[in-house]
């Protein structure tokens, strides 16, 4: 909104518009945001046993999705449309009130619809939240500053052959002046010809932050349920609270 005042009916059209369009974009955005495969990469070499031994190509799969980047990108789709609300909820209602947490002011001044706005909206982001996938803690990661992508530490695993060999089963005998020939057989064996070095990448959020957000999102709801209340107005003001709401959601 490029006004810093607006008739509350141009508000209302204008977030029918942005609400319509931002949920459609984060719909689609949640179905990839729950596939974990999308998170998941690897990369691997492979290095014969002996100078002659049979060769194979690295093989390589890269990380699609990086759980910062998409929530990043929640951030920038939901900021649109939390401000247009709250350009709403301010001229609606008279009766405001503060979100606090621990002391601390988070929102000031509040509209009653605009808390039940924000009440919804944090159910849904704890929702989108708590489908991402997190690290497999059967792993050991480390974060790539590189990539901001995490890495599990290389596992080395044998690449068997399948061989045959004859073995005796009878030597050879002379018997009544003849000669018997040996018994052979052919069995099959399994050999290492190799190792496979593997490196697995993923893009998902670490368990103690995923907890950590999930657990921010809870305070800020509980104390947007403590912080109801109402306001009127027709003539109304450009209002934002994105920036403060994701400051404090994603606050490294």
């Amino acid at each position: 909104m490029d006004d810093d005042k607006l008739k509350l009916h141009e508000v209302v059209a204008i977030r029918k518009g942005v609400k319509t369009r931002t949920y459609s974009e984060l719909t689609e955005l949640h179905k990839k945001a729950q596939k974990a495969d999308l998170y998941a990469g690897m990369t691997r070499t492979y290095t014969p046993k002996d100078d002659d031994g049979e060769t194979f190509p690295p093989e390589d799969k890269k990380v699609q999705l990086a759980a910062d980047e998409v929530l990043k990108k929640v951030r920038k789709l939901r900021s649109d449309y939390f401000d247009i609300e709250a350009t709403q909820g301010y001229g609606n209602l008279e009766a405001r009130g503060e979100v606090k947490v621990d002391g601390e002011v988070i929102l000031g001044d509040v509209p009653v619809t605009l808390l039940i706005f924000l009440e919804k909206e944090l159910n849904d982001l704890r929702t989108f939240v708590d489908a991402m996938p997190s690290l497999d803690e059967a792993k050991t990661w480390h974060e790539d500053p590189n990539s901001r992508v995490f890495r599990s530490e290389t596992a080395v695993t044998h690449k068997t052959k399948k061989v045959q060999r004859p073995i005796v089963l009878y030597d050879a005998v002379i018997k009544d002046d003849h000669a018997i020939p040996a018994q052979t057989q052919l069995i099959t064996e399994d050999v290492v010809i190799g190792h496979w070095h593997t490196t697995y990448l993923s893009g998902a959020l670490p368990q103690p932050k995923k907890e950590a957000l999930l657990e921010r999102i809870d305070t800020l709801r509980n104390a947007v349920k403590r912080a109801r209340s109402r306001a009127n107005d027709r003539e109304v003001e450009r209002k934002e609270l994105a920036g403060a709401v994701f400051r404090y959601l994603f606050k490294e």
